[in-house]
């Protein structure tokens, strides 16, 4: 197997990253550095990224309900609650898919799948994620066809959105829209509601492809049924 391709089954990065990796002389093989990406490497062949050994495990996917109150991080230097408290021991080392803020709550992809992380998280491939936001007053039309045509926030365009009103301004003040993105920007969908004048008060993400949070409590972390993953992996164009 090339060096690359071990590295992205061991969950260190995809393919593409690894292959950074490996010209940034962070890779040893057998105790000796390797930069070369077309090194091949067997099951004898002791691995190690910045002096750690690493293995390739069995892929693991899981799908979390993450609570708001908890940062989409491996560690916090902080000393914030992490989602990482909140993953059962499943044997092999899983990272966050793209991130939620603090703050928001709802679907959050983690696994040790370099490959398939690097894509779900790439604007390239258009991957849907569907929010439920309650914000403070109600966007008018002119503000929800701004939504679906792409607002400036912070210097550049969105892409286009689809924009719904769910339920329409109630007696504290607040509405609710629902608002299904293909980026993956920092804060995005509450800067986007801000940008038509109504902050968010409340933000769930409640769909991530045909992955939906129903039935899931908050803080429940369920493995993928391998028809999920397969159907992720064919969305970005990877090999079932």
């Amino acid at each position: 197997m090339r060096l690359h391709r071990y590295l992205a089954h061991a969950g260190v990065a995809s393919r593409r990253k690894s292959e950074e990796i490996i010209l940034a002389g962070q890779v040893t093989v057998n105790g000796v550095p390797v930069i070369e990406l077309g090194t091949k490497v067997g099951p004898d062949d002791v691995v190690a990224v910045d002096g750690e050994v690493v293995r390739p495990a069995g892929h693991v996917y899981l799908l979390m309900n993450k609570p708001a109150g908890y940062v989409t991080t491996l560690s916090d230097e902080r000393g914030r609650r992490t989602v990482m408290h909140l993953i059962p021991d499943v044997g092999a080392p899983v990272k966050p898919v793209g991130r939620l803020d603090m703050d928001t709550a709802g679907l959050l992809l983690l696994t040790n799948d370099g490959d398939l992380a690097a894509r779900l998280s790439h604007a390239k491939y258009g991957v849907e994620k569907e929010y439920l936001a309650t914000v403070l007053g109600q966007p008018d039309e002119h503000g929800m066809d701004r939504l679906r045509r792409g607002i400036f926030i912070e210097g550049q365009k969105t892409a286009p959105a689809e924009a719904h009103l769910v339920a329409p301004l109630n007696s504290a003040g607040t509405s609710l829209v629902s608002l299904v993105i293909h980026e993956g920007r920092k804060r995005q969908v509450r800067l986007m509601l801000a940008a038509v004048g109504c902050p968010v008060v409340k933000l769930v993400r409640t769909r991530i492809a045909h992955l939906v949070q129903k039935g899931m409590k908050p803080g429940e972390c369920r493995t993928l049924h391998m028809k999920d993953v397969q159907r992720l992996r064919a969305l970005v164009g990877l090999e079932r």
